[in-house]
């Protein structure tokens, strides 16, 4: 639970926790060969790197380890200092790599580590969900690691990278849409970490800062989003939810209208999805709401968060342990007691299944 400055308590689910080995050694005892002796990057993607340090301070571990590596250190600054009651995991990886094989290995390498270090923790697993790494440019691998790790009842989602090599409304990816859809788990997109193959931050080309990567990288969201509802996936998988893990929400309206201008003018070309385009967004479309998002504290806030239906797509994410993690207290003061709820907790509980005792949701 968490006292907000009204005096109110509320419980909390941060929906976007960043985990990591705690270094590169203790990766690598998770490999096994043919991989474990090839070259691979490290995790920070140091070409476009936060000029201050990409993480919080006083985030590093037992050793300095890994800032996100120590599940106690992680459990002592979200639940006891911040109240949070619930989080959701997502371990950050090493970028796509030029042999899909490599990738999926130091993804099942993730996930090994996610359950057995973090959902599996003696004294703080009840309180831990995880999202599953999968390779979507491998859908063997990725359906491998699903049928070992999908029916986990901590595992609640996929992670999948929002850099791509193709727009992922296309066809090669269907089986593994239908894989999550089948299993009940929602398929977040997150901006990859690792010094990979630097896909650029923008349909033109590289960005020359930090702050310009930033601003724009999370935007991306908006090319798979309009190619999935064009291409039908919804219509082909209803049970399809997606979460675009980096937020952007904010500006979901004005792409919504761009979308619908060409909706229904244009059906003829896309007859596999027959409704307006933002008809597809309820129940399919969510979003973390982080530190970077929306007007800010502004009289409109509570106006533009229910623009588009955004109120039920939002999630409270802190991006932990980094420089840029999101605080509640910094939300708007403006928003209704039912906006503040689905942000905090309401909306991550429905679309991840995690109950809230009864007592601690009616305070």
């Amino acid at each position: 639970m968490r006292l907000l400055p009204d005096g109110t308590r509320t419980p909390v689910i941060d929906a976007s926790v960043h985990i990591f080995f705690a270094s590169n050694a203790d990766m690598r005892a998770h490999l096994r060969e043919p991989f474990n002796s090839r070259g691979i990057p490290d995790a920070e993607m140091d070409w476009y790197g936060a000029p201050g340090g990409e993480y919080a301070p006083g985030t590093r571990g037992p050793g300095k380890s890994y800032p996100g590596s120590d599940p106690d250190l992680v459990a002592q600054h979200l639940f006891a200092d911040r109240g949070v009651d619930v989080a959701v995991l997502h371990p950050m990886t090493r970028g796509i790599l030029p042999d899909r094989h490599l990738t999926t290995a130091v993804l099942s390498a993730h996930n090994d580590m996610l359950v057995t270090r973090w959902l599996e923790h003696e004294v703080h697993g009840a309180r831990f969900r995880g999202t599953l790494r999968v390779n979507p440019e491998d859908i063997t691998g990725a359906l491998r690691d699903i049928a070992r790790w999908g029916e986990h009842p901590r595992v609640v989602q996929l992670g999948i990278p929002l850099q791509s090599r193709e727009l992922y409304g296309k066809p090669q990816f269907w089986p593994l849409w239908e894989a999550a859809a089948a299993a009940g788990l929602p398929v977040a997109m997150h901006i990859e970490t690792g010094e990979s193959i630097g896909l650029p931050p923008t349909p033109s080309g590289h960005t020359r800062t930090y702050e310009q990567y930033l601003g724009f990288m999370a935007l991306n969201y908006v090319y798979h989003l309009m190619n999935m509802i064009a291409e039908g996936v919804f219509e082909r998988f209803p049970g399809l939810r997606v979460v675009f893990a980096d937020g952007a929400g904010d500006m979901l309206t004005p792409f919504s209208w761009r979308m619908d201008t060409f909706g229904r003018p244009h059906l003829e070309q896309t007859p596999w999805a027959p409704r307006m385009p933002s008809d597809y967004l309820p129940g399919h479309v969510h979003f973390v709401h982080g530190a970077l998002d929306g007007p800010g504290d502004t009289e409109f806030a509570g106006d533009w968060l229910e623009f588009t239906g955004k109120a039920d797509m939002v999630m409270f994410g802190s991006s932990y342990p980094h420089w840029h993690g999101a605080d509640l207290d910094a939300l708007p003061s403006t928003l209704r007691p039912d906006q503040r709820d689905k942000l905090y907790w309401r909306n991550a509980a429905r679309l991840y299944g995690i109950d809230i005792p009864a007592p601690a949701a009616a305070r």
